[in-house]
């Protein structure tokens, strides 16, 4: 079984110690390597679903991005690097990213259409270090997929249920805009994604 350092870390060590086999994901927050939860059958199917979806409409209108199976999101302003439970990457801005050919390692906002986190019981990071993150790297559109309806009535609202949070940066700043039930996914990135949040939210189950 790998061991998490407990020592702060650099991304670069991070990046240099992160185990190539292994059934388990981590990342760094602020130096620090994080195990993340292991994830559950629903956040699977539900992310899953999401990935899929998205595909579907890149390859039906031909826009020139792709799903990676994986990747590393690096902060520019700490030592943190995210692992997105969905991201879509631009074909053309990925050319010019540096650690991308290598290491799947994205470093510029401009590389990324949209980046989605399935919320888990860690859900504070999805709200505050990540959107912090995402917002100063640039990344024009955020996804947080709250399916069980976890955290703070400031993120989700009174009363608190399921909710798909939305942020588009706008200059320079996110702006956010909240789906719930039966709702109309509206994304800046996919116009054309005929989605509601119900859906989303039932990936998985059988009608």
């Amino acid at each position: 079984m790998t061991q998490a350092l407990t020592k702060q870390v650099t991304f670069d060590e991070f990046i240099a110690w992160y185990p190539e086999s292994s059934d388990r994901h981590y990342e760094l927050h602020d130096g620090v390597i994080v195990e993340m939860p292991k994830s559950t059958g629903k956040h699977s199917e539900i992310a899953g679903f999401i990935n899929g979806s998205l595909f579907i409409e890149i390859t039906r209108l031909s826009i020139p991005c792709f799903i990676p199976k994986e990747c590393v999101i690096k902060s520019i302003n700490t030592d943190s690097g995210y692992e997105p439970d969905v991201i879509v990457l631009d074909r053309q801005a990925i050319m010019d990213e540096p650690r991308w050919k290598k290491e799947s390692i994205i470093t510029r906002g401009s590389s990324v259409k949209l980046v989605v986190e399935v919320v888990s019981t860690n859900w504070s990071d999805d709200y505050a270090l990540k959107l912090e993150d995402y917002e100063s790297l640039g990344i024009p559109e955020y996804w947080i997929v709250n399916y069980l309806g976890l955290g703070g009535r400031r993120f989700i609202g009174n009363p608190k249920q399921p909710t798909i949070s939305i942020y588009q940066l706008i200059e320079g700043e996110y702006q956010v805009r909240q789906f719930r039930e039966n709702d109309l996914i509206q994304s800046p990135a996919f116009p054309e994604l005929n989605l509601t949040a119900e859906q989303i939210f039932r990936a998985g189950e059988v009608a």
